[in-house]
């Protein structure tokens, strides 16, 4: 048996090595994180002009040019999937707080859950089946369906945390006031939920804007102006994909910029969403 100072040495020992491999695995996460922030900004952010943001691009041969179209098709992808996936989303997540318990519920849960590890690649096939093939061409709103999908789960998953952490006395409040159950949910629980709930959409619109590969099964990309919703659309993080394998400089130097251009509109969502709820993380 142990002596005291033994003990006292043990526990130490052990406290000392968990502190060094908590604060390893810290540093390797922000090593990672800073190393592609430096690269990426490092070779984008002197390539950053008004025109390429405002431009369209060149044919192939010329120099210059922009991604004007590829940033409005973004916007209008990321705003089909949001009307698709938010209400789903939201909904999903409010039945799944309410109700706790039940073979149904629990198989909502799980497949939300297996629906948010399937790789988003997979997620454009499907698309591409089920959209795609039957309109038989290429089209915004195949590529907004997909991103879509891919919110789900993510705003799912939070709505109904959300809701949980709501103290049950506000439930019981409305309750005992006469409201009916549905009423309660809309005035009373949601509205406390919000800024939770606000935070797993953003961290999903978020997600959805640097999603590639469900792109290329649905939306293909287009280098002319395009907001027709049933037919190909650009989006930044195609154009990123096409310039970056190009074999040309000048292309190359695009792409470096335009990653550096979204990672600071994802940058810009995050602090929103932080601004936003900022009184809940100092609550």
């Amino acid at each position: 048996m142990m002596n005291t100072g033994a003990l006292y040495t043990w526990r130490k020992s052990k406290n000392i090595a968990m502190l060094l491999l908590t604060g390893t695995s810290l540093l390797l996460v922000i090593g990672v994180l800073v190393l592609i922030l430096t690269y990426t900004v490092s070779k984008g952010i002197n390539y950053i002009n008004w025109d390429l943001l405002t431009e369209m691009p060149k044919p192939v041969g010329e120099s210059g040019g922009g991604m004007a179209n590829a940033i409005v098709g973004s916007a209008i992808l990321v705003a089909l999937g949001s009307l698709y996936g938010i209400p789903v989303g939201l909904l999903a997540g409010v039945y799944l707080a309410q109700t706790e318990r039940g073979w149904f519920a629990r198989s909502v849960r799980f497949l939300t859950e297996v629906l948010n590890g399937i790789p988003s690649i997979v997620i454009g096939v499907v698309a591409f089946i089920v959209l795609v093939i039957p309109m038989q061409r290429f089209s915004a709103l195949a590529g907004g369906f997909a991103l879509g999908i891919i919110m789900i789960p993510l705003i799912t998953r939070t709505t109904e945390e959300m809701i949980r952490l709501v103290p049950s006395s506000f439930r019981e409040a409305g309750l005992a006031l006469g409201l009916p159950r549905w009423k309660t949910t809309v005035s009373i629980i949601l509205p406390a939920a919000f800024k939770g709930i606000f935070t797993g959409i953003f961290l999903s619109i978020a997600r959805a804007i640097g999603e590639t590969a469900p792109l290329l099964f649905t939306a293909l990309g287009n280098r002319f102006w395009s907001t027709t919703l049933d037919q190909p659309i650009a989006s930044m993080t195609v154009f990123i994909y096409d310039y970056a394998r190009a074999p040309f400089d000048d292309w190359n130097q695009q792409a470096w910029a335009a990653s550096f251009v979204l990672i600071v509109i994802v940058f810009a969502l995050n602090l929103i969403f932080r601004l936003v709820t900022r009184k809940t993380y100092t609550a």
